[in-house]
């Protein structure tokens, strides 16, 4: 909880006499949600389950009426003070005023009765009343409360976050340009500012601590002023079992050498596949790992491995360039975020050719289109070399899609596997890559998945609906009669 709200429920606890102040001061330390610090009440049977009920509701009505007396200020000061420059943007008079007297506290015991508090009529007039930092760390644990992928932040309109693939908004009020521009600003280092106003847009990472989590973070300038988006990082590294990937995937993570990518369009869970595999490595193997990312996302504790995570424009200027500089590090295993150019994707290759095993990440749809990615990357007079690296180093690609469940209120996750073999290496060399998909459809024995065999098995198993089905196939005529053949 913030400051504010904290000091109210201090005072109300205080105001009943439920706990010595040394014991409540300790007790708000170790709980910052008021709810959570109920349940522990409850669970040490300082008060009644009644009793909690009764405080939870004394404390919504007074946490609601001291944010709309800072409404009332907030909308005052905004109406008669000009809006300052960012650079000088300080907090609200609403975050730096001290909590209003709270007069009249009624006493909470088992004998009294629950109070009907109306919550929702503020909720959407609650931003408004928060400082810049707080503005933003209120929106963070909306939309974690509401399982959201990205929060958007957005000059002029009301903030909204990404819920099982569809935006939808947060109840707050829409955000003018210039309170939207402080509050993103406000989550910034004065490098990082200074970073954005050169270049006008910033990746970054934003680490809100226990009760927050951690989000990869992106600020532009538009034609209405300062955007955000945010997404959400889960707090712990899921496993396989958890992201229900194919045991030919886990089986990637077994190789020492060579290179294994994980494709697929934005927003399919790429980082997290790779951030799954770097961990199943180092649960594992007693190995160095190198990530380079941009920004770090998951961070990795080290298990039996050593991990040492670079942030490009943080730790390094570039992916080349720490890509470059790891290979006279040591490690055993190198993750990169992405393939971004011609030059870390050599470099990449070249890293498996000399014992490492790479793991990174292209922004491709298929495998077949990876592989024809990668090698329309270089010029045609290497082509010839790359295809015969490429043959031999490539372990195999994921390529990924994350698609709205059939109860809309998940997401499935649709997976296209291809591993090589003697016959995929060959193809390569010899420039057949359009033979590729016909070698997946006939080598299901080594672990291989064509993207519609796997949409057609998700929709069978009532994960996804047929017309979903159709919609991602790469062949929809196919998948629509595979799936009305079985009355699907």
């Amino acid at each position: 909880m913030s400051k504010v709200t904290q000091q109210v429920f201090r005072r109300i606890a205080i105001h009943n006499k439920l706990l010595p102040e040394d014991e409540l001061d300790a007790l708000l330390s170790d709980f910052s949600d008021p709810l959570e610090a109920l349940k522990q009440l409850v669970e040490r049977q300082v008060m009644s389950q009644n009793t909690a009920s009764q405080f939870e509701a004394v404390f919504k009505k007074q946490v609601n009426k001291l944010f709309a007396e800072q409404i009332g200020q907030m909308e005052e000061t905004l109406e008669t003070k000009p809006p300052c420059d960012a650079e000088q943007a300080k907090p609200s008079h609403a975050a730096s005023a001290p909590a209003s007297p709270i007069a009249d506290l009624p006493a909470v015991s088992d004998s009294g009765t629950e109070e009907q508090v109306n919550v929702t009529r503020h909720d959407r007039a609650r931003s408004l009343a928060l400082g810049g930092v707080e503005r933003i760390h209120s929106l963070m644990q909306q939309a974690r409360q509401l399982g959201a992928s990205d929060l958007h932040v957005i000059s002029g309109i009301v903030p909204v976050v990404r819920v099982n693939g569809l935006l939808r908004e947060l109840p707050c009020e829409r955000l003018s340009a210039d309170v939207a521009k402080q509050s993103l600003l406000s989550v910034l280092t004065e490098e990082q500012k200074t970073t954005f106003y050169d270049k006008l847009e910033l990746d970054f990472s934003y680490d809100g601590g226990e009760e927050l989590g951690r989000y990869r973070a992106n600020l532009l300038f538009q034609h209405r002023g300062v955007d955000g988006v945010f997404r959400l990082i889960p707090e712990t590294i899921p496993s396989f079992q958890d992201l229900n990937l194919p045991d030919a995937v886990k089986r990637f993570t077994e190789h020492r050498v060579g290179v294994v990518l994980v494709t697929g369009p934005k927003g399919s869970g790429k980082t997290t596949t790779l951030a799954a595999m770097v961990d199943r490595i180092n649960r594992q193997r007693a190995e160095h790992i190198i990530t380079l990312e941009d920004p770090i996302e998951f961070v990795h504790p080290c298990k039996r491995g050593h991990v040492n995570q670079r942030q490009v424009g943080t730790h390094t200027h570039s992916f080349s360039n720490a890509l470059r500089s790891a290979l006279r590090e040591a490690p055993d295993v190198i993750m990169v975020g992405e393939m971004r150019d011609l030059e870390t994707t050599s470099l990449a290759i070249t890293a498996a050719e000399t014992g490492h095993l790479v793991l990174a990440t292209l922004h491709t749809p298929d495998a077949v289109r990876t592989i024809g990615r990668i090698l329309d990357e270089f010029p045609p007079k290497e082509q010839p070399q790359i295809r015969a690296m490429l043959s031999e180093s490539l372990c195999g690609i994921c390529s990924q899609l994350l698609l709205p469940g059939a109860d809309g209120e998940s997401m499935a996750l649709a997976v296209e596997v291809l591993v090589n073999t003697q016959a995929i290496g060959h193809l390569i060399r010899e420039e057949k890559v359009h033979q590729i998909h016909g070698v997946m459809e006939t080598g299901k024995q080594h672990g291989m998945i064509l993207m519609d065999d796997s949409l057609i098995r998700l929709a069978k198993a009532g994960r996804i609906t047929a017309e979903v089905a159709g919609e991602y196939a790469h062949n929809a005529k196919y998948v629509k009669a595979e799936l009305a053949s079985e009355g699907v």
